[in-house]
């Protein structure tokens, strides 16, 4: 098993960092969003709130930073592990001319970036762009970059984002296998891994030649359960793998109801999309407190998904301290913690009893709301070794 020591960039409520958790690695965040800060410091999540540029590992701070993020940043500046899951907002727009535009962009100065010898300068361009979050997702890359120039790449990189995001992968992946790494980049389906939700993801797993033998092939992880499609019944498929995972099973409390979408309906409400308790939630996303739900086959209105329910469709444990505002938002950005330990396993060579272990006890938290066996103080920060 790869020894990790991870940075988490644009780290949100902390899917990440709960998957890390369960593996034993440790990890710090980095988030400016003053709310998804409010949920991390309630969940005991090691982070620094700020900027990520603000942060980079051969940054200088004032004594006050210094002193009130003295280990963090020396975990920071010793990670070997980089992650991150950079807003993408601006070229995300399926269609538009402002969204191509600005993908064209995004993926230009990737390319930029890997032949230029002052990286200050790309920065430098970054800032000025129309819009911020357009250069925010080249920030990874930066990181990288700025890494193998100084002599000490990362073991392993990791990224998550929307589809959309995958052809800014691609070309980051091209970047980075020419500087040593082995690189895949792909679309992942949050229920083929046990998470009782229809997601797709655009996932970039890197890991360093010196580190894991240049023989080896970075794989995306194992699918575990099957794909969801609507009108195949459940438990067709593949007989090694295991059924997709519904609502049911997770919201211990609620049976015999259908929830009612405006996910990718375009406001339209015909085209709302339903989904029985018997079948996984659609996509959560920022709207997901907007979501009706029905007792089935009647128009009865019962209430709609509290904040932990939410958060348990993500696979975060049923008592996770949702915190701060727009908690909807944070729990629609999020990375499910479930399809976390699936990612960082496979890019961390984690073993297969350990994975496992990890996920088993997340579920206990998730699917059945049974508090962990060991409980810690809510100050409890780990020492560094």
């Amino acid at each position: 098993m790869h020894t990790a020591k991870i940075v988490d960039l644009f780290a949100g409520p902390g899917g990440l960092d709960v998957a890390a958790d369960r593996l034993g690695l440790p990890v710090v965040g980095i988030e400016w969003d003053e709310d998804a800060c409010a949920t991390r410091l309630a969940a005991g999540l090691r982070t620094i709130e700020g900027d990520v540029r603000a942060f980079r590992p051969s940054a200088q701070h004032e004594s006050e930073v210094e002193a009130r993020y003295k280990t963090e940043l020396e975990h920071v500046r010793g990670a070997n592990v980089l992650a991150g899951g950079p807003p993408c907002q601006t070229y995300t727009v399926a269609g538009t001319g402002a969204g191509r535009r600005a993908l064209e962009q995004v993926l230009e100065l990737a390319k930029r970036m890997a032949v230029c010898d002052d990286l200050q300068e790309i920065s430098t361009e970054l800032r000025k762009l129309d819009d911020v979050r357009t250069g925010l997702v080249l920030e990874p890359l930066w990181w990288a970059l700025a890494a193998i120039k100084d002599g000490r790449p990362y073991d392993a990189i990791v990224l998550e984002q929307v589809p959309a995001a995958l052809p800014v992968w691609k070309t980051m992946k091209e970047v980075l296998e020419g500087r040593d790494y082995s690189v895949e980049a792909d679309i992942l389906h949050t229920e083929e891994f046990g998470v009782p939700q229809t997601r797709r993801r655009a996932v970039l797993i890197a890991r360093h030649k010196k580190v894991f033998g240049s023989d080896g092939t970075t794989k995306m992880p194992m699918s575990t359960h099957h794909r969801y499609r609507k009108g195949v019944a459940r438990g067709v498929g593949d007989p090694t793998k295991q059924p997709w995972r519904t609502m049911d099973e997770v919201l211990a409390d609620r049976t015999n109801f259908v929830m009612v979408s405006n996910y990718g309906t375009g406001g339209d409400p015909k085209a709302r999309g339903r989904r029985g308790f018997d079948e996984p939630s659609a996509t959560v996303t920022g709207k997901i407190s907007r979501n009706r739900v029905l007792l089935k086959n009647t128009h009865h209105e019962l209430p709609r998904l509290s904040h932990a329910e939410a958060g348990q469709l993500q696979t975060f444990p049923a008592d996770y301290p949702w915190s701060g505002r727009a908690v909807a938002q944070q729990i629609g950005n999020a990375v499910p913690p479930r399809l976390g330990i699936h990612i960082l396993a496979a890019a961390l060579n984690i073993d297969d009893a350990t994975r496992d272990g990890a996920l088993e006890s997340l579920d206990r938290d998730t699917f059945l709301g049974i508090p962990r066996e060991t409980s810690l103080p809510d100050s409890y920060q780990p020492e560094l070794a």
